[in-house]
């Protein structure tokens, strides 16, 4: 459905209705659609442990070889093989 402006300000709440059943509302300005009314639907959010198991990482992500070299990328800006 298709709206002007002064209708929309005046019918706002029918509006609001009318898209939470579904409905696509524009809002139009001199008959130009300048605006569209549509449902919200809230992003579905992964609850926290959703990528437990999923996702593969090396088992000396923490030892002391890897810190040092990130600690290095850090100071000095570059990584090992690209310095060499």
């Amino acid at each position: 459905m298709q709206v002007n402006m002064l209708e929309a300000k005046n019918r706002l709440s029918s509006l609001i209705v009318a898209a939470e059943q579904g409905e696509e509302v524009v809002i139009a300005r001199n008959g130009v659609p300048v605006a569209k009314i549509v449902k919200y639907d809230a992003p579905r959010i992964k609850p926290p442990g959703a990528w437990q198991g999923k996702v593969a990482y090396s088992t000396d992500w923490n030892s002391a070889q890897t810190n040092t070299a990130v600690e290095r990328l850090f100071h000095e800006g570059g990584d090992d093989e690209a310095s060499a």
